[in-house]
């Protein structure tokens, strides 16, 4: 069956600037700011569609360890900078109550294009992700993992749940993000293609059509890379606290190993049809893990915390060679503690039973994002209870 992909990491982050006062968003930070962080981290910070937007890449990362000294750096840096420059930064894939119509988009080749071609639905895509690339050298592979992984999106997915309020609303799912997301085209959840080939000839078509010029233009919940050798995990919403986030981008990890090893052993993943994948996408996005999910072998839905505790046991193996055991663990924690999307929630009604009117409670929900963004980073700031 080859090889064992090599599995590296490379974590991808989105983050908003804000204004510590107003806590709105800032539609026009100083040029100098990302300048400064460009110069400083070549290649590894990047502007976004917004200008409102930072995205960090960590470099190709070996292990979870690597991957946390990398990314925890970075988060760090833009941190710094931006308080350097009297801003904050937040870490959430929606912002509580900032609108799309005062931002301005980046003033860049693609973008421009972007807002061409694709008019008030990329206007309105005022949203953040976290994306995780996984190293698999062979393509052919790369897609019989990707067809097989989609199963699991949404526990990932569930997780990392950020983006409760868009526009001063609380939506009522937990991650309003992916439903923005989805006015744009080639977006959710891929089809399964037997083969690298089947994916070339599908991505051809596109190009010779003229709708696209490469895969970069393709937003799957999960993709292969256009650039990179890589399986790219692009469903998750961006978490808040960094330790979220890392525990998250070693499940991925661990699943894909688990999926291989089973391949070595001629067993595959149990196929489901994508219309039963999307019904438990969709339950991720409203309750994240409230609610539970969809157990497609038993035909009933099954609390999370079970479903967690079976993921566990299968990648336990692959976690202690992988070494990010830890991370794993981590999980548990999420569903103590809530993710960014409950505590937000919680912190905006507890405002508002404490008698703040709305603007002020979301306010207070900037506040907290704000401080969690910075939890786990060296040097210490400040943690929240």
């Amino acid at each position: 069956m080859g090889a064992e992909p090599a599995l590296t990491l490379g974590i991808e982050e989105e983050y908003l600037l804000v204004d510590p006062v107003s806590r709105d968003l800032v539609p026009d930070p100083p040029p100098e700011l990302v300048e400064a962080l460009e110069n400083r981290h070549e290649g590894a910070v990047a502007r976004e569609f917004f200008r409102c937007q930072v995205e960090v890449g960590t470099p190709v990362c070996r292990s979870i360890a690597e991957a946390r000294a990398e990314l925890t750096r970075l988060r760090r840096s833009v941190v710094e900078e931006a308080e350097r420059h009297g801003l904050a930064l937040i870490a959430a894939s929606t912002h509580p109550f900032g609108t799309w119509r005062p931002q301005k988009h980046t003033d860049r080749s693609r973008y421009d294009q972007l807002a061409r071609d694709l008019g008030v639905p990329v206007r309105r895509l005022l949203i953040c992700g976290t994306h995780v690339h996984a190293g698999i050298e062979d393509p052919n592979l790369r897609i019989d993992l990707m067809r097989q992984i989609r199963y699991f999106l949404p526990h990932l997915l569930s997780l990392t749940t950020s983006s409760p309020f868009w526009q001063g609303t609380d939506t009522k799912l937990k991650s309003y993000r992916l439903a923005v997301f989805s006015e744009l085209p080639r977006t959710g959840m891929p089809e399964e293609f037997q083969s690298y080939g089947e994916y070339e000839a599908a991505l051809a078509a596109l190009v010779q059509a003229g709708v696209i010029e490469d895969g970069s233009k393709i937003w799957w919940d999960i993709r292969p890379s256009a650039r990179f050798p890589t399986l790219e995990m692009r469903v998750t919403d961006v978490c808040t606290r960094v330790e979220d986030g890392l525990a998250v981008a070693a499940l991925y990890q661990c699943l894909l190993r688990m999926l291989w090893r089973l391949r070595a052993q001629n067993i595959a993943w149990r196929r489901y049809r994508s219309v039963l994948i999307e019904e438990n996408r969709w339950r991720a996005m409203r309750y994240g893990f409230e609610e539970g999910l969809i157990d497609w072998g038993k035909g009933k839905l099954v609390p999370y915390a079970e479903l967690l505790e079976e993921l566990l046991a299968m990648v336990a193996e692959d976690a202690a060679a992988l070494g990010c055991e830890a991370e794993i663990a981590h999980t548990r924690n999420i569903l103590a503690q809530g993710t960014s999307a409950h505590r937000q929630l919680a912190a905006y009604y507890q405002a508002l039973a404490g008698g703040a009117d709305e603007a002020e409670a979301l306010r207070r929900v900037v506040d907290r994002l704000i401080l969690e963004t910075k939890e786990g980073l060296l040097p210490p700031f400040a943690a929240i209870s």
